[in-house]
C-alpha cells in the first residue's frame, strides 16, 4: 500500500515523517509530487557594492549544472511532465520549490539538486538574466505595496540592511560594477560558495512514495550538497533600526493607484520567539475586527474608511530578527481623508481600551478555538504550496512544530501580550498617508522606485491628545461572544442512494435544487450556492449599474453581521453576473444555515443609507476596473461578440446621469418581484436538510414565477469571413491599471475561449509600450502561428501522442479539495448545461482524436477562412480630471488602422459594424 508522505529533511538530518490526512478511499487525493528547499540567507547579505545580488543569485543557480549542463534543461523538463517551479528571494531567506507528475519526480529531484550541488552559472547568460531580474524591478515599481516597503526601509538607520536595494535592476547589477570594474561573475560564485551551504537549508519533499523510498532518495541525491561550516548569518546583534528622529513623523506619499489610504506603523522588537503565543495575531484579531464596536464599524458609519487591514504578514520585510513590523493600513473615503487625523485618534482610543483592559483570555480561546478547527479540518492545499511553508518552517520553529508552529495558538500569556500592546503608542507610530491629492505637493524622491513624498511632524495639538490623559470612546468596545463557531463535527449520514453526480432533488417554477452528498473527502463542511436570475438586469445599462449598486451595498450592509462568521471560517461571496446575483456559501456545515439564513434576510429587507450610498456608487464602479488587467481589451471584445451586451462606458454614462435612493429602491422592488433560483449543496448535509435552503429562499423573498424563460448567456455575433481590428486607447483610470502595472513586463497568454457558447482560441500579449508597438506584436503574433502551422504539419505521431497522453493525465488529476469538485459542478449549474460529467467526456474525446484532425482543424482556422477579430489597446494622453478620487472612468478613443495592417478591415464604430450582422442562435455545448 502506498501512502502520501510528507519527508522533512534538514540537509544534516531527518526529522519527522508525517502521513497528510486521508479521503475515505484510504487514497491521498495529491495529484502531483513536490519538493522546497529554504536557504537561510537572504537579501541581508547583499554586499554593499552589489544591491540585489542575493535575488541575482537565486536566478543564475538555475542555468544549468555539471550533471546537466542544458541552461534551460529543468524548466523543459518539467513542462514535459506537467510541472511548474518558482523561487522566492527574502530579508533573510530564499526558498525555491518545484512540482512534477509523480513518476517523473524522482529524475527531477535529481535534476534541481544539481543547482545546489554545481550549478554552471553560466558566464555568458550573465547580461540575459541581469535584464529579467531588471523586468522584475520595473514590474514591481507601479507596485504601492512595493514603494512604500522601499521607502519605509529608507527610514532605517544608516548601515542596517533594512535601507538595502534587494531588488537589484541593471544599474546596480551591471552598470555600476562595469563602471567600478567589479566582476559581477566572481563575486557571484563567491556569494554561492560562502552561503549556499547544506548545514543551513532546510529540505520538505511530498510524493505518495513509500516513506524508505522516500528517505532513500533523498540521502541519496542531496548528500553531495556543499557543506562550509561557516557561521549562519546573523544580525540579531542590529535591534532597533527604526529608533531615528525621521520615524515618529508624517509622510505624505503620491500613490500609483487613485485611492486614499492611511498606514499607522510601528517597528517592534522581534516577536517570533512568542510564535507559541503570537501576541501580534491577538492584537491584529481585535484591530481588524469589522464587527460591531470596532474601528471599522465607527468609521464606516462615519463614511470614513471603506477597507481596514492590521498586524503583521510574517514576510521578511515585515518579521525577521531584527524587528517585527505592526502596521494598520485603512482605505479611505474622500471625506475620511480630509479627516485623517481623527481617523488616526481613533485607532488610538481603540488601542489605549485594549492597553486598559488587557488581554481577554476568552477572547484569546475563541481565537484559539477557530484556528484549532481549521487546522484540523482543513482542506489539500497544492503541493508546492504545501512543501514551501514546512521548509521554512523548518528554519523558524522547532522540530515538533514544524506543521503547526505558523498556525495554531498554543498558550495564553498575558504578559506577553501586554508587553506589544504597551510598544502600540503615538510617541513611536509612523504615519503615512498616500492620496493622488499629494500630487504636486511632495518635493522629496525614493531613491530607487522615484516615488513622491514630503515629511512633516506630526500637529502638536493631535500629539498632545493622544500622549496626554487620551479619553475613551464609547462606541468601541470588544466583541461579543461569536455564535458561528463550529462546535458539531459529525459527518452526516446519507438518507439518500449516493451519486457519482448532482441530482436535482427539487423542481419548481419558481426554483429547483441540485444536491450531492460527499462521501469521498469527508470533512464536516459544505458548499451552499445559488443563482437568483431576473430578467430586468439586462432591460437597459442604468438597471445593470443599479443592479450591481444594489450588490455592492448590500456586501456592505452584510459586513459587520457576517464579520463574525468569516473569522470563524465561514466564507460568502455576493457576484453580480449579467443575468442575476450569485451567493456563495461554504465553511463548516454546522453554522453554515445561520449565516446563509442572514444574507437571504439582508436581500428580502434590503435598504441602502443616503451616506452610503453617495460613497458606494463611484466607489463600487472604479474598484470593479482595477483587478483585471486585460479588462480593456476583454469589455470592447465582448461587446462587439455578444449581441445587447451593455459596455463600460455606457454603464459608466448611466451612473453619472443621477442615480437615487428611490431608483434603487424602485429597482430592488422590480428586481425581486419576478425569479427563478436555482441552487447547489455539496458536503456534509442530509437532503431534507439541503432543500430547506431552497424553501428558505423563496418563502423568505416572496416572488412569482418568471413568465418566460431568462436566458443565462448572450447571442453570439457571426463574424465575417475576414480580419477586423478593432484599436482604441483609454484615459485615464484604466490605463494607470493596465499599462503602468501589466505593460512594464513581457507576457503572452493563449487560451481557447467560450463566449456564451461559442469556442473560440485567442492570443493576448502584453509588452511594454516604450518598447512594442501593437501592430508589430500582431505580426509577430502572425509570424508565430505559420511557424506553428508548420510544427504541426511536421508532428509525428509519436509526438502527439505524447501531448495528448500529457493533456489526458493533466485532466484525469484528483481533485485536491471539495472546492474543485464544487466548481466544476457550479460551472453547469450556473450556464444551465448540467453536464456534470464533463471533463470524462473530454477526457474520452482526447483519447478518440487523432493528429490529421488537429492539423486539419488548425488549417480550417487559418488564412482566409477564419473569422478574426483583433483588439489592440493603446495608452492615451491624460487629460484633465476633476472631482472626486473615484469618481474618474476611462474613455474610449477610436484610433485608425496603420499601413502594418493593410487587409485588415477597421472598426470604428461598432453598433454601426454589429449591427446587421447575423447572429448565432443560444447556444449551449451538450456534447
Amino acid at each position: 500500500i502506498f501512502f502520501s508522505l510528507y519527508l522533512l529533511v534538514k540537509m544534516t538530518d531527518i526529522y519527522d515523517i508525517v502521513p497528510p490526512r486521508l479521503d475515505g478511499d484510504g487514497k491521498n487525493s495529491m495529484h502531483a509530487s513536490a519538493a522546497a528547499l529554504c536557504v537561510g540567507v537572504g537579501s541581508f547579505s547583499d554586499p554593499s557594492d552589489l544591491p540585489g545580488l542575493a535575488h541575482f543569485l537565486e536566478h543564475m543557480v538555475f542555468l544549468g549544472s555539471e550533471k546537466y549542463p542544458s541552461e534551460n534543461g529543468f524548466d523543459s523538463f518539467l513542462k514535459k511532465h506537467g510541472g511548474s517551479n518558482n523561487a522566492t528571494t527574502d530579508c533573510e531567506r530564499t526558498i525555491f520549490q518545484f512540482d512534477v507528475q509523480r513518476k517523473s519526480f524522482k529524475e527531477a529531484l535529481d535534476r534541481w539538486a544539481q543547482f545546489f550541488i554545481c550549478p554552471l552559472m553560466i558566464r555568458d547568460a550573465i547580461d540575459r538574466e541581469v535584464e529579467a531580474v531588471d523586468s522584475e524591478y520595473q514590474l514591481a515599481k507601479p507596485s504601492d505595496s512595493s514603494r512604500k516597503e522601499m521607502l519605509f526601509g529608507s527610514l532605517a538607520k544608516p548601515g542596517h540592511p533594512m535601507g538595502n536595494f534587494c531588488w537589484g535592476n541593471a544599474q546596480t547589477l551591471k552598470q555600476e560594477p562595469k563602471k567600478k570594474k567589479i566582476n559581477v561573475y566572481k563575486r557571484l560564485r563567491a556569494f554561492w560558495k560562502k552561503h549556499y551551504s547544506a548545514h543551513y537549508m532546510t529540505l520538505a519533499v511530498q510524493s505518495k512514495e513509500k516513506l524508505d523510498t522516500l528517505e532513500e532518495w533523498v540521502r541519496e541525491i542531496f548528500s553531495k550538497v556543499p557543506n562550509n561550516g561557516l557561521p549562519k548569518p546573523d544580525f540579531s546583534d542590529m535591534p532597533d533600526p527604526f529608533e531615528t528622529p525621521a520615524f515618529n513623523k508624517l509622510y505624505r506619499v503620491v500613490p500609483v493607484r487613485k485611492v486614499h489610504a492611511l498606514n499607522i506603523t510601528w517597528a517592534l522588537p522581534p516577536q517570533e520567539k512568542h510564535y507559541r503565543v503570537k501576541p501580534l495575531h491577538y492584537i491584529s484579531w481585535l484591530i481588524g475586527h469589522e464587527g460591531t464596536g470596532s474601528i471599522l464599524s465607527v468609521l464606516r458609519k462615519k463614511c470614513w474608511a471603506l477597507t481596514l487591514f492590521g498586524g503583521n504578514s510574517e514576510s521578511g520585510f515585515d518579521q525577521n530578527t531584527t524587528y517585527s513590523i505592526f502596521s494598520i493600513s485603512i482605505t479611505l473615503t474622500d471625506e475620511g481623508f480630509q479627516n485623517f487625523y481623527e481617523v488616526t485618534h481613533l485607532v488610538f482610543q481603540y488601542l489605549k481600551m485594549l492597553q486598559t483592559l488587557g488581554p481577554q483570555q476568552r477572547i484569546y480561546e475563541e481565537i484559539q478555538r477557530i484556528e484549532a478547527n481549521e487546522f484540523h479540518y482543513q482542506e489539500q492545499v497544492d503541493p508546492i504550496e504545501y512543501v514551501d511553508d514546512i521548509c521554512e518552517n523548518m528554519q523558524r520553529f522547532p522540530k515538533e512544530d514544524f506543521l503547526t508552529g505558523d498556525q495554531l495558538m498554543f498558550e495564553f500569556s498575558p504578559e506577553v501580550i501586554s508587553a506589544a500592546l504597551s510598544l502600540l503608542t503615538p510617541e513611536k507610530a509612523n504615519l503615512m498617508l498616500l492620496s493622488p491629492e499629494h500630487e504636486g505637493q511632495c518635493p522629496l524622491r525614493e531613491k530607487w522606485f522615484d516615488t513622491q513624498y514630503s515629511v512633516e511632524d506630526i500637529q502638536q495639538e493631535w500629539m498632545e491628545r493622544w500622549t496626554g490623559s487620551l479619553e475613551l470612546n464609547s462606541d468601541l468596545h470588544l466583541p461579543a461572544e461569536n455564535k458561528f463557531i463550529a462546535t458539531d463535527f459529525t459527518l452526516k449520514p446519507s438518507d439518500c442512494p449516493d451519486t457519482e453526480f448532482p441530482v436535482r432533488i427539487a423542481d419548481s417554477d419558481r426554483g429547483c435544487l441540485w444536491y450531492k452528498k460527499d462521501n469521498k473527502f469527508k470533512i464536516p463542511k459544505a458548499y451552499i450556492r445559488f443563482h437568483i436570475i431576473s430578467p430586468v438586469i439586462q432591460q437597459s445599462a442604468t438597471n445593470v449599474v443599479l443592479f450591481d449598486l444594489l450588490v455592492n451595498i448590500l456586501g456592505h450592509n452584510l459586513a459587520e453581521p457576517a464579520y463574525e462568521a468569516e473569522v470563524a471560517q465561514l466564507g460568502y461571496k455576493l457576484a453580480a453576473g449579467e443575468h442575476g446575483l450569485a451567493i456563495k456559501v461554504k465553511g463548516f456545515n454546522h453554522k453554515l444555515p445561520l449565516l446563509f439564513h442572514l444574507i437571504i434576510d439582508h436581500l428580502a429587507d434590503f435598504s441602502a443609507s443616503p451616506n452610503v450610498f453617495i460613497v458606494y456608487p463611484f466607489v463600487s464602479f472604479c474598484f470593479s476596473l482595477l483587478p483585471s488587467e486585460s479588462l480593456p481589451s476583454l469589455d470592447v471584445r465582448l461587446l462587439i461578440l455578444e449581441h445587447s451586451r451593455w459596455s463600460m462606458v455606457e454603464k459608466y454614462q448611466a451612473l453619472t446621469a443621477g442615480l437615487t435612493i428611490d431608483k434603487l429602491m424602485e429597482f430592488c422592488r422590480s428586481f425581486r418581484t419576478e425569479l427563478y433560483t436555482e441552487g447547489l449543496v455539496q458536503g456534509n448535509f442530509s437532503s431534507a436538510e439541503s432543500v430547506q435552503f431552497l424553501q428558505y429562499v423563496t418563502d423568505k423573498l416572496q416572488f412569482s414565477k418568471l413568465p418566460a424563460e431568462v436566458p443565462v448567456i448572450f447571442r453570439v455575433v457571426e463574424l465575417p469571413l475576414k480580419h477586423h481590428i478593432f484599436i482604441f486607447s483609454v484615459l485615464p483610470l484604466i490605463s494607470a491599471a493596465f499599462f503602468h502595472v501589466s505593460l512594464c513586463r513581457y507576457h503572452v497568454y493563449p487560451t481557447c475561449r467560450n463566449t456564451s457558447g461559442v469556442l473560440g482560441f485567442s492570443v493576448t500579449v502584453a509588452t511594454q509600450a516604450t518598447k512594442f508597438n501593437t501592430e508589430l506584436v500582431e505580426l509577430k503574433i502572425e509570424e508565430f502561428l505559420a511557424s506553428f502551422g508548420e510544427t504541426l504539419n511536421a508532428l509525428t505521431e509519436e509526438a502527439f501522442n505524447t501531448q495528448v497522453t500529457a493533456l489526458v493525465k493533466l485532466k484525469e488529476c484528483e481533485d485536491t479539495h471539495l472546492g474543485e469538485e464544487v466548481h466544476r459542478n457550479w460551472a453547469e449549474v450556473v450556464t444551465q448545461q448540467y453536464v456534470f460529467d464533463r471533463l470524462y467526456r473530454e477526457i474520452e474525446a482526447l483519447k478518440q482524436m487523432t493528429r490529421a484532425e488537429l492539423v486539419s482543424w488548425f488549417q480550417e482556422h487559418r488564412g482566409q477562412n477564419c473569422r478574426k477579430l483583433s483588439v489592440h489597446v493603446k495608452e492615451g494622453e491624460k487629460g484633465d480630471i476633476t472631482g472626486s478620487t473615484y469618481g474618474e472612468v476611462s474613455k474610449l478613443t477610436f484610433l485608425p488602422t496603420s499601413p502594418k495592417m493593410a487587409g485588415a478591415v477597421a472598426i470604428m464604430d461598432i453598433p454601426a459594424f454589429t449591427k446587421d450582422l447575423p447572429l448565432f442562435p443560444y447556444h449551449k455545448i451538450l456534447e
